[in-house]
């Protein structure tokens, strides 16, 4: 059954924000009055008021620190706020774990939103999150993460209470308010969170390889699985992670791997030296392809460094220009995707690399801009020989990767690899 109040958890830094913070909960309430906010004071300062449910003391204890309200105020800030994530992250999993919150929502600078993201990211997804936060118009992605972290931007700082501001907050609050009643109404139809009715599959895709992910994923559902398709924009491995951590994805069709291409060439879209290394780790049973290494992704063509301007280039959108890799770049590319799946596979059975040796995107097969065999010969020869004696093994399709033949195929190895596994 639905809980019999729907809780909303407001957590900022009091000492400085408290007069914000009152607003942005009178704003909750007004609403809908049937609600509830615990308002949690995850400040420096010990900051007294009756609107405030759990008090900064409350939150420092749940941190473990042992010092006094003087050892505090002479902590350097940035000492200061993993405190205070560690207090509230302590805090709000206890309130969350009891069922006693339905969504969480927070105001703030760089160190409100250090403190207000890092306890939501430990929240699960789909549990309702949204922060206002004066940086929220430049890059958030170290705030947000995998997560479904909902940010706004304040516009003006977050000091006083002028129009603007408070038109932002008021439309915050309805956004929250929203969020908490949905999310409420659903666990209480016993809909909580993400529960399993299927056997999940996660899929990585691009523009450029969107027709072979449709047919695969189309093919995959009507065979009964549940389908997540993750777009390779730099995160799309630790999405898939946290899914899989939560019992959620059975299987992983590594399709588009394009985010090597932007770590080795500083391309916008790079997901760090750990990509290809979670479902390995996990024993997931997985299909790796090469989807898009043919390109590395940059922001306007403005933007595209000197070196690369005489490449092939195309501007995709006006937001993202693609240069094509060379020879040599797709002869590394296919030593790392090797040496990574070869060093963290736990089950290599379970895990095969597909190769389309007509295309790894819709721009690479004969005809289109980026249409290189020589390029691609020395992607897959790397990849070839550096699985030499893995246990990995490789199968090569006389096809490019958004090939219909090719969707079916790959889709239905996958689904006999994950009953093996059982």
């Amino acid at each position: 059954m639905p809980p019999l109040k729907t809780y909303i958890a407001v957590i900022g830094t009091l000492d400085t924000k408290l007069e914000q913070f009152l607003y942005l909960r009178s704003q909750i309430l007004k609403n809908d009055p049937s609600l509830a906010v615990i308002l949690i004071d995850a400040g420096r300062s010990v900051i007294e008021h009756d609107a405030i449910t759990i008090k900064q003391h409350e939150v420092l204890k749940a941190s473990g620190f042992q010092g006094g309200d003087g050892a505090l105020m002479l902590l350097p800030r940035g000492d200061l706020i993993k405190i205070m994530i560690k207090g509230a992250i302590e805090t709000v999993k206890q309130l969350k774990d009891r069922e006693e919150i339905q969504a969480i929502i927070s105001l703030g600078g760089s160190g409100g939103t250090s403190i207000a993201s890092a306890v939501m990211r430990e929240l699960p997804i789909t549990f309702p999150k949204l922060i206002v936060s004066t940086v929220a118009s430049g890059d958030v992605s170290f705030y947000i993460a995998e997560t479904d972290i909902t940010m706004m931007y304040s516009v003006v700082d977050i000091a006083g209470l002028n129009e603007v501001l408070k038109a932002v907050v008021d439309n915050a609050a309805a956004a929250i308010v929203g969020m908490a009643k949905a999310y409420a109404k659903r666990i209480g139809n016993g809909h909580n969170n993400i529960k399993a009715t299927k056997k999940g599959i996660g899929i990585t895709m691009f523009g450029v390889t969107t027709k072979g992910v449709d047919a695969i994923r189309k093919w995959l559902e009507s065979h009964g699985f549940e389908v997540y398709v993750f777009h390779a924009t730099g995160s799309s491995e630790r999405s898939m992670e946290r899914l899989a951590k939560g019992g959620r994805l059975h299987g992983i069709l590594d399709l588009t791997t394009t985010e090597l291409a932007d770590e080795l060439a500083g391309g916008v879209f790079s997901a760090g030296s750990s990509r290809l290394t979670a479902a390995a780790k996990a024993g997931l049973p997985q299909i790796v392809s090469v989807g898009a290494l043919d390109m590395v992704n940059f922001g306007p063509r403005d933007t595209v460094p000197k070196e690369f301007r005489g490449r092939k280039l195309i501007e995709h959108t006006p937001s993202v220009t693609i240069v094509r890799t060379t020879e040599r770049e797709c002869e590394e590319l296919g030593k790392r995707v090797a040496q990574r799946l070869k060093e963290n596979c736990i089950r290599p059975e379970f895990t095969e690399v597909w190769l389309p040796l007509r295309g790894v995107s819709a721009l690479d097969v004969e005809g289109q801009a980026f249409y290189d065999k020589v390029s691609d010969e020395a992607l897959f020869t790397a990849i070839k020989n550096g699985l030499e004696g893995s246990g990995i093994s490789v199968n090569e399709l006389d096809t490019d990767i958004n090939d219909p033949g090719w969707s079916e195929s790959i889709a239905k190895r996958l689904s006999e690899l994950i009953e093996l596994k059982g």
